[in-house]
């Protein structure tokens, strides 16, 4: 899997810790207007944002869940050219 540099314009790292701003999943959920189980399900399947573990919850870096966005796009991209006229 790609390896992400989360330092991205506009996006902060709080406290000059390089975190940067995190979602919870219930919050991504919430942000991309789909429901917790889809992106459990997204990430079973392993086509999911990249997330990683606190404690037994999971957390998302706001700049892994952009990465994993334009991914999609991309692929979605490849898979429906636009046509060209």
């Amino acid at each position: 899997m790609d390896t992400v540099t989360c330092h991205q314009p506009g996006i902060e790292a709080s406290a000059g810790d390089g975190l940067g701003p995190v979602f919870t999943t219930s919050q991504l959920a919430a942000h991309l207007g789909v429901s917790v189980q889809t992106l459990y399900d997204l990430r079973n399947q392993g086509r999911g944002p990249r997330g990683f573990r606190v404690g037994r919850e999971l957390r998302f870096r706001l700049c892994e869940v952009h990465a994993w966005l334009e991914r999609m796009e991309e692929a979605d991209a490849d898979r429906h050219p636009a046509d060209v006229r």
